[in-house]
């Protein structure tokens, strides 16, 4: 499974900003509430907020992954936010996230949920990904980029 087929337009916040990560999560969290993804928001809030508490999910090269599996998604779902101003996210590089991607699936499957994680990490090795979305002037352009995800 292709985030580039799980994403669309409607799950991507080309202009996300928020005091904090967790404000950013539930802002993400709600484009999934809006397109009928997520059963309940409180559930899955709850369970995203507690697994960020156990290990921050803020990766290196601008990259966040906040994730959860969650009694309240039926299908793992994925929601895209461009932070353009950066956002302290507890990064293992000590530098803002401007990427961050929210990946929720249900309790009882583990493979594609670890594999859209992988797909998502792999990508951003290379630095200009992290670069190339935060050129891109609209949703359209970033949803482009992530459709060549490999």
């Amino acid at each position: 499974m292709s985030i580039g087929n799980l994403l669309s337009e409607s799950l991507i916040d080309d202009n996300l900003s928020g005091g904090n990560k967790y404000e950013v999560i539930e802002k993400l969290l709600e484009l999934l509430v809006k397109n009928s993804s997520i059963r309940d928001k409180q559930t899955c809030l709850n369970d995203l907020i507690e697994r960020e508490q156990l290990l921050s999910t803020g990766l290196e090269n601008g990259l966040a992954v906040p994730h959860a599996k969650s009694s309240a998604a039926e299908n793992l779902v994925v929601s895209f936010g461009l932070c353009r101003e950066g956002l302290d996210f507890g990064t293992l590089d000590g530098k803002p996230a401007h990427c961050i991607f929210l990946v929720v699936s249900p309790l009882n499957t583990s493979g594609p949920h670890i594999k859209m994680l992988a797909q998502i990490t792999r990508n951003f090795r290379e630095l200009e990904i992290g670069e190339k979305l935060l050129a891109a002037k609209n949703k359209k352009e970033i949803l482009s980029i992530i459709q060549d995800f490999k």
